[in-house]
């Protein structure tokens, strides 16, 4: 990353790195969002299954949406973001536990996926196909589960994002994913990366921001009313000229790229939220769950060579049993 520092513009601490999500407001256009950077974290999570490159970045955009939406929650509990469809793709399922723990995986059809490779037709709408995306809100024990679900319906997750805001939430909003393979000078395999970025047109929200990026404070500039529709057309404007390539750019700060998009009309951003890639599987937790959802006939139907195996779909951690540890005295 550039040795140049924005605090010499108005920042006032070091530019984040990989592995967070930065919130941003901009406030003359009446909008705020966050950006997320994923380096370590996510190829992690993608590694730890052998998936094929392009189920990776199907993933990977999954990801990007459940850190976008998830780093948001103000409580201890879980964001959840699944989709189901008729696809090569047929089910992923992400979950961030609040505040920082990112997991996931992806279920695909091999001889579907190898087939679609061939065809050149492994972009994320053709490899999902249609079908539903459901994103739920768990607060924990003793609540009530929010969710809200809408149609993929030949289109990727950004769609269904949009499509999800504008009738669930009624929030007009832009979010932008990518993911991309990055090689590394000395390495012998490229590493996985993602960036992602949302924007929503939120004019009567406020917050009290630990930071500033210069621009917007020219007092020839006459101003809008805050919540004039035109603001969010200057603010998507503007969002979409955004590239995969500054997204997922390991040169390129979350702050520098927000600096570089909006920095005319002025970018106040957050302290950026760290996100780690950690599964909550556990020995104690799967030996509970064969406890309480298996009889001793199951159980014992499940061993082999005197050993039930569970695997994690998420982490691919690997936990062993004896059958008979269940019996009661």
């Amino acid at each position: 990353m550039s040795k140049i520092s924005l605090t010499a513009l108005g920042l006032d601490r070091e530019e984040s790195g990989d592995d967070v999500a930065v919130p941003f407001t901009l406030d003359r256009l009446g909008c705020r969002g966050r950006a997320v950077r994923l380096s370590d974290a996510f190829h992690q999570i993608v590694t730890a299954h052998d998936y094929p490159a392009p189920v990776a970045r199907v993933l990977g955009e999954a990801v990007l949406l459940t850190a976008l939406m998830g780093s948001s929650l103000k409580f201890e509990g879980r964001f959840i973001l699944q989709s189901q469809t008729d696809g090569a793709v047929n089910m992923i399922v992400v979950d961030l536990d609040a505040p920082d723990g990112l997991r996931g995986y992806a279920r695909f059809d091999a001889d579907a996926i190898e087939n679609a490779i061939k065809a050149k037709q492994t972009d994320t709408a053709s490899l999902l196909g249609k079908g539903s995306l459901a994103m739920t809100v768990d607060q924990g024990p003793n609540t009530e589960r929010y969710q809200g679900i809408v149609e993929i319906t030949g289109a990727g997750f950004e769609t269904a994002a949009h499509r999800y805001f504008g009738q669930s939430e009624q929030i007009l909003t832009a979010v932008r994913l990518a993911v991309a393979e990055h090689s590394i000078k000395g390495e012998a395999t490229p590493r996985w990366r993602a960036g992602g970025m949302m924007v929503q047109f939120l004019p009567r929200t406020g917050g009290q921001p630990v930071a500033d990026l210069p621009g917007g404070d020219d007092p020839e500039i006459e101003e809008r009313p805050i919540n004039d529709p035109d603001n969010w057309l200057e603010a998507k404007s503007l969002f979409l000229t955004l590239s995969d390539a500054e997204l997922v750019d390991p040169e390129l700060s979350a702050e520098r790229l927000l600096f570089r998009l909006f920095n005319e009309k002025g970018v106040r951003v957050f302290e950026p939220l760290a996100l780690v890639a950690r599964c909550s599987c556990s020995a104690d937790r799967t030996e509970a769950m064969l406890m309480a959802n298996f009889s001793e006939e199951e159980r014992e139907a499940m061993a082999v060579e005197g050993e039930i195996e569970v695997k994690c779909e998420f982490c691919s951690a690997a936990y062993y049993f004896n059958p008979n540890q269940f019996l009661s005295d």
